[in-house]
């Protein structure tokens, strides 16, 4: 069942309407082309739990563990669902479209837009639905300085890890799920990158562009270092979709050099680029 919001003039209102939407979704019942920049980003830390260990210079907001409207349901099941995020550059053309599943445990997630909101973001509108898979709770997001969707790969990062602190805030059974779980955890994973291969595939996508696909290991600050390798040797990162599937991490970036879709012998560069970023004991050879 989708409930739809758009935003509101007081934060007060937007609020009430999203108590709204989680009692009706308590009811049983997815061109335009940005470029990623590079520019420093800095944050302000605002109750940090802990510092991250990443590439990143950027502290993470967290949400004040007194308010629990993070909660959702409480009831505890022997099988943990993989926790999901999705960050989808491609849908909307003026948003940053956001996508968070835990199974059905999720909540309003109040606290997760208050700390979006504390990185100088607006969420514009809000989405709930319920499948087979669970809650997907989807939020339209802009910068509160331009109104436009975020493209900056550290601030994109930051929203990426600031809902994941919250999920292991407000549902520490996560933490046996998340690669952040081994060092902010209560129940770290057993393995963060054993066990997952990276593949990276690159595909002709039309004559102006590419697709790279990645599947890897995920790790804080993987988005930002992925677009950096790629930057690093003159490929543009048009637009595209990051993935937090629990370990695993899924990237899917429009690529291009020079306005034109990558030639064969680019696409082993690129290729051998991040292979050699992303190097693990299991790493895939074949990737064409």
């Amino acid at each position: 069942m989708a409930v739809a919001m758009a935003s509101s003039c007081s934060k007060f209102g937007f609020y009430a309407n999203l108590r709204a939407m989680e009692k009706l979704s308590n009811s049983r019942v997815s061109p335009l082309f940005c470029s990623f920049g590079l520019d420093p980003l800095q944050l302000s830390c605002i109750n940090p739990k802990k510092s991250l260990s990443s590439s990143m210079s950027t502290f993470i907001p967290k949400a004040s563990p007194s308010t629990a409207v993070e909660g959702g349901s409480s009831q505890e099941t022997d099988v943990v669902p993989t926790p999901i995020v999705i960050i989808d550059q491609d849908s909307d053309e003026d948003a940053t479209i956001v996508e968070i599943t835990f199974g059905d445990r999720l909540g309003a997630l109040l606290d997760t837009m208050n700390a979006l909101t504390s990185l100088g973001l607006n969420v514009v509108k809000a989405d709930v639905y319920l499948d087979t898979s669970g809650k997907h709770n989807k939020f339209a997001i802009t910068k509160a300085s331009t109104g436009r969707k975020v493209n900056d790969p550290e601030l994109l990062e930051a929203i990426r890890l600031t809902i994941i602190n919250n999920l292991l805030e407000y549902h520490p059974e996560s933490s046996v799920q998340l690669a952040m779980g081994a060092a902010f955890g209560i129940t770290p994973p057993k393995t963060v990158d054993q066990d997952i291969a990276t593949h990276i595939h690159v595909y002709d996508d039309g004559p102006e562009q590419s697709l790279l696909c990645v599947e890897t290991a995920d790790h804080p600050g993987l988005l930002v270092d992925l677009v950096k390798t790629i930057t690093d040797i003159n490929i543009t990162v048009k637009s595209g979709e990051f993935d937090t599937e629990g370990l695993l991490a899924k990237a899917k970036f429009h690529v291009s050099y020079n306005g034109k879709a990558l030639i064969k012998p680019l696409q082993q560069v690129l290729a051998n680029s991040l292979r050699y970023y992303l190097r693990r004991p299991s790493t895939e050879e074949a990737s064409f």
